[in-house]
Order: structure tokens, then C-alpha cells, then sequence
């Protein structure tokens, strides 16, 4: 410390007459004034609103963080579904052209010549019931 305390400056039994006991006092209760007790109620319910705002607050804050993830993953399922689709769709066009090749004349006619032995008639005759 820099500053020395009275009481290490000073003796006491050296010096007696300096030395006096008071008389303590008893401290004194001071009734709060009635705006100051109002003030004091009044934030209480101040107190609890704001308590009740900022529970509030959390909750939805951690309700719109959970409906963004449930609405991300379903985003994902939406583009994994549309992907299949597009896939299926592209199958199914790919065999829709291997059909109509399969089903085109000429194959049917070739077919017909090289492995069956079956040749095209040469004239076509028609007849008329009577």
C-alpha cells in the first residue's frame, strides 16, 4: 500500500486519553419509498414477460431450424425421385425403339427368307365370292 493506515501510525496504550469507545448505534431502517416499492413490483411481471418472450423466441427459433431440415431432406428425396423418373422414362423410350425395330417388315421378311426358308409369292390372286 502506499498510504499507511491510521491505526498502524499510532500506539494505542502509549496514547490512552485518544482513545474513546463510542457508543455503537443501531442502524437505521428506512422504509422504501412507495414509488420505489411500486417500481420494485412492477418488475417482477417485467421480468417474467421477458422470461416467457425469450422462451418463446427459442422455441419457434428452434422450430423454424427443424422444419428448414425437414424441408432440405425432403428437397433431396423430391430431386432423388425426379431422377429415377427421368431415368425410367429414358428406359422405357430406349425400349420402345428396340420394339418397333423388332417389329419393322424388313426384319420379319429377312427372318423369314434366311431362317425359315419361306419365300415372298411372286403374284397375289384375289377372287369375289358370288
Amino acid at each position: 500500500m502506499l498510504a499507511k493506515r491510521w491505526e498502524d501510525e499510532y500506539d494505542y496504550e502509549e496514547y490512552p486519553e485518544y482513545v474513546e469507545e463510542q457508543p455503537r448505534k443501531k442502524p437505521v431502517l428506512v422504509k422504501p419509498h412507495p414509488v420505489q416499492r411500486a417500481q420494485t413490483l412492477l418488475n417482477k411481471p417485467l421480468r417474467s414477460r421477458c422470461r416467457t418472450a425469450f422462451i418463446l423466441f427459442t422455441v419457434l427459433a428452434m422450430a423454424v431450424t427443424i422444419r428448414s431440415g425437414i424441408s432440405a431432406s425432403r428437397g433431396y428425396v423430391l430431386v432423388d425421385t425426379q431422377q429415377k423418373a427421368q431415368m425410367l422414362e429414358q428406359e422405357n423410350e430406349r425400349l420402345r425403339i428396340e420394339i418397333a425395330r423388332l417389329k419393322a417388315p424388313e426384319r420379319i421378311k429377312s427372318i423369314a427368307e434366311n431362317d425359315l426358308g419361306m419365300q415372298v409369292p411372286t403374284a397375289v390372286y384375289f377372287t369375289r365370292e358370288k
